[in-house]
């Protein structure tokens, strides 16, 4: 007998030899019907596979992240069988579940293959996946592996299996297809009960321009045609609230070649929003007792050495620069904090001088290759809403919390309600990744756990998410789509005051090293406002609207009224601009409405003749005559608000 743990903690007796499948049956077969895999020991298993010792087994059904993975790799098999059986003498590379969904990268010889062909393909998938045909997984020799995918003439399998070592080639096979693969996979093709081919590419083999391209079909298979339904829906709805679409239209930012890729241009409407941000910050940070600190674009190649960014992300960055003086080098700068651990040392310390709390929305440089800039989410100049606090010890996890409040704070303020804290830890397998003793490591990841713990927040635990010099607390927002984003994140760290020999008189009269926390709620202003664009579509909140109104004269006569109503509620701190265009009304509210203006003011003879304005809101549309007065209270409650 063996004995076997559930998540809750309970623990079963079972035959050894019992599959994950089997262990679901005798829980519940409702249960059963819906397990797609099996977390043993944490290693993703089949859910048929044997389990003979004492383990800890944690069920995959669709709605865990792996039972997904393990659903959508086996959707990549059963498309390799389809394309095997419509096109044969086809050839296979590798084909991996993504986040959303699969691909499999294939050679078709030398015929054409387009997007026209998808149709016949998913009929066939679905054809394949009504026969339930079981996934059959057989470990195999080296040299019969060989021996297989050699008559088969695939030279793809061929090169991926010269560099496994003999005792670890596994295949699996679901009705006419065999593939080399290490799994997992769906107990059968029955699960699959819905398809879609989203798009079709090229690959170069193991992303080798010198070899072969190959042609990369992606596609995604649900349980449930509605499911399918709703994610095709979802993508439409993110075409149309798409931050580059949206920031072309109300003209928020831009991109130049001139000027250089993944480097935004912020537009005037595009800096108000930017300000808006930053001036909504600066009031919490002062509030929270941070102090503003301004450092340069640059550093001494040193100071990176020092900080060790440049022994972890030197390659990657962009080149010195070079100046007259012989063997001198600067580096655009791709971090604040060595900046702020010189302004530390500026003076001595005492231990009644901490917390320091310096902050900056800084900006930094790093250097992305070209093919993975996406518009303000992933860019090479960005700017951070950068803070570091130095502290005692004894002060850090009281510090953690503060910061903690702050984030969750501006999430608030900007309707992010629906996020998760990932305790992201170092990989304790690879700790050549990281500097800092083991010691060091081990305080600092106490302190966020418990501080998360202490804050009541939903939290999943990442091993090898960590930074380099320390661990960290990631807040992963999902928007109005249901997508995932990383924003805010905390990180404490002993490792970077040790490098710079940061120090403050304790109560001891003895030196002592601070610790130091690095935060960024926002995490860069160009990640947080692509993701706020398409979380609220565009319609910001007002307050943060770099256009609160527009004022729409029916004609010329009444222009003069306009500029007085305009300068009326600018003196009310009421942001907006008139539209003196030589359109129709009807014209002018449709642009307004694309602009996502928040309120459009009609004005016109009776407006003008009794000191009113006309008022429609965006998306809601006529909202009726009211006095100039009573409109500037309404948008001052609604800001307040």
């Amino acid at each position: 007998m063996i004995n076997i743990t559930l998540p809750d903690g309970s623990v079963r007796e079972y035959d050894k030899g019992i599959s994950s499948m089997q262990i679901a049956q005798s829980i519940s077969e409702g249960l059963a019907r819906n397990v797609l895999a099996a977390e043993v020991d944490g290693q993703v298993w089949d859910a048929s596979r044997p389990i003979e010792k004492d383990s800890h087994v944690k069920l995959l059904t669709w709605n865990d992240l792996q039972g997904k993975a393990t659903f959508w790799h086996s959707s990549a098999h059963l498309m390799a069988e389809a394309l095997e059986a419509l096109y044969p003498g086809t050839k296979f590379g590798i084909g991996p579940a993504i986040e959303t969904g699969f691909y499999y990268d294939v050679d078709f010889g030398d015929r054409e293959f387009s997007s026209d062909e998808f149709k016949k393909i998913e009929d066939k998938i679905i054809e394949l996946a009504k026969t339930k045909e079981e996934f059959i997984r057989k470990p195999v020799s080296k040299a019969d592996a060989i021996d297989y995918f050699t008559e088969k003439g695939d030279e793809y399998k061929l090169d991926l299996i010269k560099d496994l070592p003999d005792g670890s080639i596994t295949f699996y096979t679901q009705g006419n297809f065999t593939d080399l693969c290490r799994g997992p996979h769906i107990p059968n093709t029955g699960f699959i009960k819905s398809v879609k081919l989203m798009s079709v590419a090229g690959a170069y083999w193991r992303g080798d321009e010198s070899r072969k391209q190959l042609t990369r079909i992606y596609g995604v298979t649900y349980p449930k045609q509605s499911e399918l339904t709703e994610y095709l829906h979802m993508l439409e709805e993110a075409k149309k609230r798409d931050h580059r679409k949206l920031g072309k239209e109300m003209e928020l930012f831009a991109f130049s070649e001139k000027v250089g890729m993944g480097l935004p241009l912020w537009l005037p409407k595009g800096a108000a929003l930017r300000q808006r941000l930053v001036d909504f910050m600066t009031k919490a940070q002062v509030k929270a007792g941070y102090e503003q600190v301004v450092s340069p674009h640059i550093g001494h190649k040193s100071l990176y050495v020092t900080s060790g960014h440049y022994e972890k992300y030197g390659a990657d960055s962009f080149q010195p620069i070079k100046t007259p003086q012989e063997g001198e080098e600067f580096f655009l700068k791709p971090m604040n904090c060595p900046h702020h651990c010189e302004m530390y040392k500026t003076k001595p310390r005492s231990y009644k001088d901490l917390p320091v709390r310096y902050a900056e929305f800084g900006t930094v440089y790093r250097y992305e290759q070209s093919g993975e800039l996406h518009g303000l989410t992933r860019v090479r100049g960005f700017t951070q809403d950068d803070a570091h606090l130095f502290c005692r010890p004894d002060q850090v996890k009281d510090e953690f919390k503060k910061v903690i409040d702050l984030v969750l704070y501006v999430f608030t303020a900007l309707g992010f309600d629906n996020y998760t804290a990932q305790v992201s830890l170092r990989d304790p397998e690879n700790k050549a990744k990281y500097i800092g003793s083991d010691e060091n490591w081990a305080l600092a990841e106490a302190a966020i756990i418990e501080a998360a713990e202490e804050k009541g927040l939903k939290t999943v635990v990442e091993l090898g998410e960590a930074a380099f010099y320390g661990p960290k607390l990631d807040f992963m927002v999902k928007d109005a789509l249901g997508r995932k984003w990383q924003l805010g994140t905390i990180q404490v760290d002993y490792n970077l005051p040790e490098r710079f020999e940061l120090e403050y008189t304790g109560s001891d009269n003895q030196k002592h090293r601070p610790v130091m926390i690095h935060r960024a709620p926002f995490g860069s202003l160009e990640r947080f406002i692509a993701v706020l664009i398409e979380h609220c579509a565009g319609n910001f909140p007002l307050w943060l609207s770099p256009e609160q109104f527009i004022i729409l004269p029916i004609s010329e006569k009444y222009e003069d009224y306009a500029k007085k109503l305009s300068e009326s509620l600018k003196d009310s701190d009421i942001c907006g601009l008139i539209d003196f265009r030589d359109e129709k009304i009807g014209r002018k509210i449709r642009d307004a409405e694309v602009k996502k203006i928040p309120y459009m003011l009609i004005v016109g003879e009776k407006e003008t003749a009794e000191g009113l304005v006309s008022v429609r809101k965006h998306g809601q549309g006529d909202l009726g005559s009211m006095s100039i007065e009573d409109f500037k209270q309404q948008i001052i409650k609604e800001i307040t608000v």
